[in-house]
């Protein structure tokens, strides 16, 4: 009931930029938290990012001073800097969620955006 979608993913050459997008609807009364997941081929699925109601957010190391993770509302960011190679993989959503009636909590995914950063 609750959906997650994402956008702006893309190719970019090492050293650009991308910025992601992932908007939350459907029958919401408070996000607990949102995140940004990656996964390259062969490998798994790791945390990027995260942000929680309160506006503090955690990076993976291999992130750190490059990408920023931001919020508004029902919409969560991550701003991806100075990009490299070992970037590329399939960005996924995620968020908990507490719905409508207040008992309900939703922990979804969305279907992912693909990031392909060249050498």
């Amino acid at each position: 009931q609750v959906q997650l979608v994402e956008s702006g993913g893309g190719l970019v050459q090492a050293g650009g930029s991308l910025r992601l997008a992932c908007t939350a609807s459907g029958p919401i009364y408070h996000i607990m938290s949102m995140g940004w997941y990656r996964q390259a081929p062969g490998r798994q699925r790791e945390l990027v990012a995260t942000i929680t109601s309160d506006g503090s957010s955690n990076y993976v190391d291999s992130v750190k001073g490059r990408f920023i993770i931001s919020r508004s509302h029902h919409t969560v960011y991550l701003q991806m800097n100075s990009l490299k190679p070992e970037d590329t993989g399939v960005y996924y959503c995620n968020s908990d969620i507490v719905g409508i009636p207040t008992t309900r909590r939703y922990n979804d995914w969305g279907q992912g955006t693909q990031v392909t950063v060249s050498s």
